[in-house]
């Protein structure tokens, strides 16, 4: 069975984003850049999947500038097979990443396609759902659990009220969540492996998909600094608070 395994380039979470001074996006000078962690996820999962003989062959997928194909290396130095990277040299838009995505699916023809539920950088949650739509497949997302039998996937999905197991037909797309699996660290042997592992690379015309974008972001500003808290002496004091100024009982 082929896995698809779509993953992005963002800032590492452990930086400090910084705004330009024209609020025009997020500076980008000299900062950190690895993959996604949701993304990262879904890469442990379908190495594991592998392990387990589920899986046959990773595919990991990723749309961006050149400097993807590090992150597309350290997929392919985590278990993955083979890589394809589609050149971009501007932000790709869900929508348009789904239509690619689905070109190569149809193309690859996976049996499982499983990538992170949402971005850390814009937090969309759309590319998953929308290539559902694109394909025609059944889904599962937010997965914390996900098993293959049967020519099935069953996946336990955290919502609102708590979890739901939903059985879906392959093929199928898969999105990830946090309590899926702890990624693994590459090992050394494997990062110089990954090496002279394959990636192909392609452009969003060669899959007859427009990504020019559709949005124009107009200003980006920081979130405003917390005002320090103060301490209260008794019950009493803290009740007042939280009703006349905090207004929240």
């Amino acid at each position: 069975m082929k896995v698809l395994v779509p993953i992005k380039r963002v800032v590492d979470y452990n930086v400090k984003i910084r705004v330009k001074a024209d609020q025009t996006g997020i500076d980008l000078a000299n900062v950190k850049m690895s993959m996604n962690p949701f993304d990262e996820i879904a890469v442990e999962e379908a190495v594991r999947l592998k392990e387990k003989g589920a899986a046959t062959e990773i595919v990991a997928i990723s749309i961006g500038p050149q400097e993807c194909q590090e992150t597309i290396r350290t997929a392919l130095a985590m278990g993955a097979d083979r890589g394809i990277l589609v050149k971009a040299a501007h932000d790709v838009e869900p929508l348009a990443v789904a239509k690619i995505l689905a070109a190569i699916a149809k193309a690859e023809s996976p049996q499982l396609v499983i990538l992170g539920k949402q971005a850390i950088d814009d937090d969309s949650n759309q590319t998953g759902q929308m290539l559902a739509a694109l394909l025609g497949w059944p889904q599962g997302t937010f997965a914390s659990k996900v098993v293959l039998e049967g020519g099935k996937a069953e996946v336990t999905r955290e919502v609102d009220g708590g979890l739901q197991t939903v059985k879906l037909n392959l093929p199928a797309i898969v999105t990830t969540d946090l309590r899926l699996n702890e990624p693994r660290y590459a090992s050394l042997p494997n990062i110089m492996k990954a090496k002279k592992k394959p990636i192909d690379q392609k452009e969003p015309g060669d899959y007859g998909v427009d990504a020019a974008p559709r949005l124009k972001v107009l200003k980006v500003t920081e979130p405003p600094k917390r005002k320090a808290g103060v301490k209260v002496k008794t019950v009493q004091e803290l009740v007042d608070k939280l009703k006349n100024e905090a207004g929240v009982i």
